[in-house]
Parts: C-alpha cells; sequence; structure tokens
C-alpha cells in the first residue's frame, strides 16, 4: 500500500493515461470491493473458513499482480487490475476482524497494533520517493508484486481465530441491515470515503503539476502516516476519553476542513500542515469505524460486520470519490475536485450529527 497508494496513478500518468482513464483503472479496483468483500465474507462466517480464504486470497491477487510487468495497454491493465480485486478485496477487512478478535477485551487498544502499518507505509514512501527519483518509476510494478509475495507467505502464519469463536446460528444480513444506526452510519461513512477519492487519485498528481518532485511526494504521503500513528497508538485513551460518535463528528469536521484547505493554498508548509490532519481524517475516523461496526454486530457476523464497512466505505465509497474525480478533472482540475471533497465530508458529518441528536429529541417530546 505504501507503494501504490502514491505512486500507481502517477505511473499510470507517466504512461500517458488521460484524467478518465486513471479515474476508470482506480474506480473499477475499489468498485469491485463493493460486492466481493460481502461475498468473501459471508462464506468465512458461514462455513468457519475466514483463514483458508484469507491465504487463497492473498496468493491469487499476488499471481493477478504479476500479469501487470507485462503490459502497459489500459484495456488490458484495466482487466488485470478487476481480477486481482476480486482477490485483494478481503484482505483489509479480514485483517480487521482477526485483529479485534486477538485483542478480545483490549478492543480499544487497536490503534497500537495498527501503527505498525502505518510505520511500514512511512518507511516504504520515504524510500521509494528517492528510488524513484533515481531510477523510473515503472520499478513500482515489480516491487509491489514483491511485496505482495512477501506477504502472501505471511499469511499463512496468522492466529486461525475462528476455532476460538462462539458457534452461533448465521443470518448477519436480518442483524445488520435491520440496525437503523448502522445504516445511517454506513451512509455518512460512504460520504467520508467519497470525500477521499480525489485525494488517492489526484493528490499526488496535484503535487506534481505545482512542481514538487517524487520525494516530496513521498515526503508528505509519509507525514501523513506519521500524524496518524500518533492518533493510533493513542487511541486507547482517546476512546476512555470520548466517544466512538463524539470521535467521528469530529474526523468528519477535519476531513472538511483538510479539503478546503488544499482548495485554496499552494504554500508548501501549508500543504504539509494538511497531510498532519491525516490522523484525524484517517487514523481516528478509520479506528472509531472499526469499533463502531464491532459493537453494533452480533459475534456470528463479525467478518461480515468488517466486509459491509469495507464495501461500502473503501468499496462504494472510494469508488464513486474517484470515478467522479476522474471524470471531472480535465474539466475542473484538482482545486475544484478538493473543494467539492469538502462540501461532501461536511454533509456526512451533518448527517450522522443530526442521526445522533434525533432520539434525545424525540425523549424530550
Amino acid at each position: 500500500m505504501g507503494i501504490f497508494l502514491p505512486y500507481f496513478n502517477l505511473y499510470c500518468y507517466h504512461l500517458g493515461f488521460s484524467g478518465f482513464q486513471i479515474g476508470a483503472l482506480s474506480a473499477a479496483r475499489t468498485g469491485v470491493t463493493v460486492l466481493f468483500p460481502l461475498f468473501w465474507g459471508i462464506l468465512a462466517d458461514r462455513f468457519h473458513i475466514r483463514k483458508p480464504i484469507y491465504i487463497l486470497c492473498n496468493f491469487i491477487s499476488t499471481a493477478i499482480w504479476a500479469l501487470l510487468i507485462y503490459t502497459a495497454d489500459f484495456r488490458l491493465m484495466l482487466v488485470i487490475t478487476t481480477c486481482y480485486a476480486i482477490f485483494y478485496a478481503p484482505i483489509i477487512s479480514f485483517l480487521e476482524a482477526f485483529t479485534i478478535d486477538i485483542l478480545g477485551h483490549k478492543k480499544k487498544s487497536y490503534g497500537t497494533l495498527r501503527a505498525w502499518g502505518s510505520i511500514a507505509f512511512i518507511t516504504v514512501v520515504i524510500i521509494l520517493g528517492r528510488i524513484i527519483d533515481l531510477f523510473s518509476i515503472e520499478i513500482i510494478i515489480m516491487l509491489i508484486f514483491a511485496g505482495s509475495l512477501l506477504q502472501a507467505f505471511v499469511s499463512t502464519k496468522i492466529p486461525d481465530t475462528d476455532n476460538n469463536r462462539e458457534k452461533r446460528p448465521f443470518s448477519p444480513f436480518a442483524n445488520i441491515f435491520l440496525n437503523r444506526r448502522l445504516i445511517v452510519f454506513l451512509f455518512c461513512a460512504f460520504l467520508m470515503l467519497v470525500s477521499h477519492g480525489a485525494y488517492y487519485a489526484f493528490f499526488s498528481i496535484h503535487l506534481a503539476n505545482l512542481g514538487y518532485g517524487n520525494t516530496f511526494i513521498g515526503i508528505t504521503w509519509a507525514l501523513a502516516s506519521t500524524a496518524e500513528i500518533i492518533v493510533m497508538i493513542k487511541s486507547d485513551r482517546i476512546f476512555k476519553r470520548f466517544s466512538m460518535e463524539n470521535v467521528l463528528v469530529f474526523s468528519f469536521v477535519v476531513a472538511a476542513l483538510r479539503w478546503f484547505i488544499l482548495f485554496s493554498s499552494t504554500s508548501t508548509a501549508i500543504i504539509l500542515l494538511t497531510q498532519i490532519l491525516h490522523a484525524i481524517t484517517y487514523g481516528s475516523f478509520h479506528i472509531a469505524s472499526i469499533l463502531y461496526i464491532d459493537s453494533l454486530t452480533p459475534i456470528e457476523a463479525k467478518t461480515t460486520g468488517q466486509a459491509v464497512n469495507n464495501a461500502v466505505t473503501y468499496g462504494l465509497g472510494m469508488t464513486v470519490g474517484i470515478f467522479i474525480s476522474g471524470c471531472l478533472y480535465e474539466i475542473m482540475g484538482s482545486f475544484v475536485l478538493f473543494a467539492l471533497s469538502g462540501f461532501i465530508a461536511l454533509a456526512g458529518g451533518a448527517v450522522f450529527k443530526l442521526s445522533q441528536m434525533m432520539p434525545e429529541q424525540l425523549k424530550k417530546s
């Protein structure tokens, strides 16, 4: 991820792909994660085979990614990335479910464990930015393949927590989609990830067009992950002091502020400052989301619950955000896209806050 997120779209830009083509590639990959995390999650919960599916998807997605080494054709890349996403889709949500199970009653310390992912991300983006400047951005395809292969072998060592979970009748959708609080949250989280579409698809390109080099681009992504580590390490204290709902609302507001700042400024110092806000817009929001979903889903549907969250947010939300950004990029440019992102994040926060206030108002009336 430390290679893919900052540099894959920049690689496509280097190949001469248009904004629409870059958006289409990104949307195809994320779009598949709308349905397939659900498919794999239900399969894992129904037959208690989370670990075998996790290992299988790691190895197959790695093999499919290797095909990108041999082509730079847009249509072939579109097919390959779509097939790749089918098997990559459940990896993140399965990892979340594994982690929550392993932590048990220490779930609120999730961020401390998750911080190691950010540390790896920082290390990679800083080193890779310099490597790309020295060699070529084309090297990222082979490096992602190598990293994926390593991850696939490591996946075989993850604890099989399915054996420790209580076996109950399987009815995840009845328990998940009839929960009003969960439905409202998923809608708002969808908007939050839509607002991130322009950032994930065009932030690196935005910086490149402003005249910044790959080393600086890597530093900005690394700074964002450094900031999120602080929040993750302190997550236990944060959630002891503040409710998950308040953390989520605050994250929406900060996200809107972040996108409005990127719309209005080209200052190096301010751009770096917005990356520090990633601690809130991703760090606190992500942790609060995982815990909130876990609190609203029954024990027999924990994998499906995280899969639904991943599908609606990083799947559907990111797909819509990236695709819209790709369609509008060449018409409006990246600055206007960030302004639109700000209003979308603000809307998500407003809806979520109102949903939290409604029960209190009904009691008073």
